[in-house]
């Protein structure tokens, strides 16, 4: 199916992690059931209730934050939605990615399908109608601290909804919002009661990009066992180590599917079987980096598998503070922290730094000679008047350190708001926005691997690869074959975007079948 024509239904149940990409990443068209705009409608009419009772009520008819005691009069409540979601939309810095804010609004809607905000039906159709149309409210980097929701980020998109502020076009055009509106046909909103509040207080932000990351690292780890395969073979290893028995000892799962990778890569190598036979090969054994990878990648796939667990919780979730309950009562709770993801999300980033780290160690094996197992220096040409590999090998340790700093956890590090109302935080947002850094990082770490492997292997003529790596490196873009240095960066960005398209894993998988 075209992605461009999938639709994805909100309200009935919950959002899967492939929902949350399809529309993100994929431009998939948004539809709410009929079921739950009936459960909108039942909840608005508890706050209509309200909005008339003498006794305050938090969202509807008080301040918000350390101003929730002050009671605010009938006259002024719209204007108290309005400000608030003008007050609350204070980002700075560069805008966030288009995917990632599409995300977002898609989690929102979400929530707000579930007749626990009190919001009106319009409201909710109108942020229905402004995703389908491609229109994306400009969201700045800085604004979310992961408590009473990614607020800032959260209120750029309300924002939009009341006709105000910018946005991008669904051809990324930068457009006042009012122009783009009426382009799309869609009527700006006018809020009331709880509708600004309900707008702006949910986890989304953070969510929406572990379920992005989450989906990234799962393609990474399995395109990791490949590049770890490649250097398996063109460092002269061995694949023994690899044997399912020897994994049944430790009966860790994702450490029993990388290794069921690697036996699948390696099938069929000719440069494995030339050195097989023990009184011809001296070595005893092969260093950690090869022989612990499915170890290190094994325990990336539990950690992700955890993360999935967790996202999959709150994609189930409605957040909003208060909420209306099923029994009718509007009741303040902390479902809006964002811890829980905001520890994911750190997690994810220590396994991605250490996933760089052991491809970074396999690659300089390749440059030195004293354990390259005759390869030639750095693998140049002409070592001396060509450099080879050499400072391929150092972008990848200065990508690798970054991700060493990436994985310093945000969680850790709570800052009090609001008057010390908000004397506890999350920073689950900061989490997720440096996990995305570490993600591209490790996807260029992998990259650079994947091209020294590729080299090393070559060198290894004419004793040929496996079926399966073989594969790989035929389908690697414009690469030569080995020889006197060239213009370096190219390859590599050309490599980065062969492992971020899915190429580099589908060729393998065309040999092997699914990786796991």
């Amino acid at each position: 199916m075209d992605p461009m024509s999938a639709v994805v239904s909100v309200g009935v149940g919950p959002l899967s992690i492939a929902d949350v990409v399809a529309v993100a990443r994929h431009g998939a068209r948004v539809e709410i059931e009929p079921e739950s705009l009936a459960e909108v409608a039942r909840s608005r009419a508890v706050i209509e209730q309200l909005a008339d009772d003498p006794v305050p009520h938090y969202g509807v008819s008080t301040g918000f934050g350390a101003l929730a005691t002050k009671h605010i009069p009938l006259a002024s409540r719209a204007q108290l939605q309005r400000s608030l979601v003008r007050s609350h939309a204070a980002g700075s810095g560069p805008e966030v990615e288009r995917e990632v804010v599409r995300a977002l609004m898609l989690l929102r809607i979400s929530t707000l399908a579930t007749g626990r905000t009190g919001i009106r039906v319009e409201v909710l159709e109108t942020y229905v109608g402004m995703l389908n149309a491609g229109i994306t409210p400009v969201v700045r980097e800085y604004g979310s601290l992961g408590c009473s929701g990614d607020l800032a980020p959260l209120a750029h998109c309300a924002l939009a909804l009341m006709g105000e502020g910018e946005v991008r076009d669904a051809s990324g055009e930068l457009l006042a919002t009012a122009v783009a509106f009426a382009a799309a046909g869609l009527t700006p909103v006018e809020l009331r009661e709880k509708e600004g509040l309900a707008l702006i207080n949910g986890t989304d932000g953070m969510l929406g990009m572990l379920c992005l990351a989450i989906t990234d690292l799962t393609e990474l780890a399995k395109f990791a066992d490949i590049t770890a395969a490649m250097s398996v073979e063109g460092l002269l290893g061995t694949d023994d180590v690899f044997a399912a028995d020897l994994h049944e000892l430790r009966p860790q799962q994702g450490q029993a599917l990388s290794a069921q990778n690697l036996r699948n890569l390696l099938k069929g190598s000719e440069i494995r079987e030339s050195h097989r036979d023990p009184a011809a090969c001296t070595r005893v054994q092969d260093a950690y980096s090869l022989r612990c990878s499915p170890q290190v990648a094994g325990g990336v796939r539990d950690t992700i598998a955890h993360a999935r667990t967790v996202a999959d919780a709150e994609l189930a979730s409605a957040i909003d503070n208060p909420v209306v309950t099923k029994d009718g009562r509007v009741q303040s709770n902390g479902n809006f922290h964002g811890a829980p993801v905001a520890y994911v999300l750190d997690f994810l980033a220590i396994v991605t730094a250490d996933l760089a780290s052991i491809s970074e160690r396999r690659t300089d094996r390749f440059l030195d000679v004293s354990r390259s197992n005759g390869l030639p220096p750095f693998l140049a040409d002409d070592p001396g008047v060509d450099s080879g590999h050499m400072i391929a090998q150092y972008t990848q340790a200065a990508i690798v350190s970054e991700l060493k700093r990436l994985a310093s956890p945000a969680s850790v590090d709570s800052i009090p708001s609001s008057a010390m109302q908000e004397d506890h935080v999350s920073m689950g947002w900061s989490a997720a926005r440096k996990l995305r850094r570490a993600v591209d990082g490790l996807r260029r770490v992998l990259a650079i691997e994947l091209l020294t492997a590729a080299r090393g292997i070559q060198l290894r003529e004419p004793l040929r690869p496996g079926p399966a790596t073989a594969a790989v490196i035929a389908a690697l873009p414009g690469i030569g074959m080995p020889g006197s240095d060239r213009f370096l960066s190219p390859e590599i960005e050309r490599a980065v975007e062969f492992v971020a398209s899915g190429a580099a894993l589908a060729a393998a998988e065309g040999v092997t079948g699914a990786l796991r």
